[in-house]
């Protein structure tokens, strides 16, 4: 088994605010001289009343997968959802990877993972959402025109956690997180200028390449 943590800052752009990263893995082994031939998908968590895990989000680290490494099939999640209706629609979706062993049991669901050659579902589960805000701005018309004046700052935390399953062996192999936050900020003289914090981004990249650097293990 496999544990580490990274820590990282990006520092502010001329157009960017600060973001600082966590990433975390827990691997238990990992795949046979990379992946060749076989498939992934990627799924983001639909379950929870208050939010979804962000659809531009899991195609963000399928995308970042996929130019990483051409040897790996990414399976497109509406793609991969419809051809397995109603198995994994929001209602009905497994709650837990190990409930996926469940449903291989029908036939119909089998064979279907079978002719998709699925080695790996990735379960994507999180968000991104601002945590504070302060400042304050006023616009208005004069005579010489319109314009605004004041100052605005806001956070920004992105959450998300990775469980992976291999249908070869059945199992969980392992899991990865990212947690990622950043200050954005919006000065006004005469024509608001935002500086905004690529917080999501950088939970994509550190997810994605956390994951495809487990998918593209040689061993």
């Amino acid at each position: 088994m496999k544990v580490y943590r990274m820590v990282f800052l990006i520092g502010a752009a001329s157009l960017g605010g600060c973001v600082t990263a966590n990433v975390d893995e827990m691997t238990f082994d990992a795949p046979v001289a990379g992946m060749v031939d076989g498939s992934i998908v990627i799924l983001g968590r639909r379950h929870a009343p208050d939010y979804d895990t962000e659809p531009d989000f899991i195609d963000c680290i399928g995308d970042q997968i996929r130019r990483g490494d051409e040897r790996i099939t990414v399976i497109p999640e509406p793609q991969f959802v419809d051809s397995l209706y109603p198995w994994f629609e929001p209602r009905t979706a497994p709650l837990s990877v190990e409930n996926v062993g469940r449903l291989m049991i029908l036939p119909s669901v089998a064979n279907k993972l079978s002719e998709l050659n699925l080695d790996y579902m990735i379960w994507i589960d999180g968000r991104t959402q601002d945590t504070n805000s302060s400042g304050s701005m006023t616009c208005g018309v004069g005579p010489t025109g319109a314009g605004c004046f004041g100052f605005g700052t806001w956070g920004t935390e992105s959450e998300y956690e990775a469980t992976i399953w291999n249908f070869n062996d059945g199992a969980e192999v392992g899991k990865m997180s990212a947690l990622t936050s950043g200050q954005s900020y919006m000065p006004a003289v005469v024509v608001p200028i935002p500086i905004i914090a690529p917080v999501q981004d950088t939970a994509c990249e550190s997810l994605g390449t956390q994951l495809l650097q487990y998918l593209s293990a040689e061993s």
